[in-house]
């Protein structure tokens, strides 16, 4: 099967400091973390500003399509039920 994201909802994760997002390959639920450093390195605009929740889902959205090619990407090496995309995923 091929991991689609249907659902564009996602959250910030304050324990573990990253925007959460799902992913479904059939009928499995794949669970992705991209982490809030990954998301301030990616965005410039965030890189000149304090951080905040509403900053780091706007940059989420921003990035989307690039997120979403990496968290695919990560899923295509080994199959699991929760990945955490870091910044060195998106290089």
């Amino acid at each position: 099967m091929t991991l689609l994201f249907p659902n564009p909802i996602r959250s910030l994760d304050e324990k573990r400091n990253a925007v959460r997002f799902i992913g479904h390959d059939g009928m499995f639920e794949v669970r992705f973390f991209v982490e809030a450093e990954a998301l301030v390195i990616a965005d410039a605009e965030l890189r000149r500003s304090e951080v905040s929740e509403s900053k780091l889902l706007s940059a989420f959205d921003a990035l989307r399509p690039s997120i979403y090619d990496v968290a695919r990407k990560a899923y295509s090496s080994g199959r699991r039920d929760t990945y955490t995309l870091t910044a060195a995923d998106f290089r």
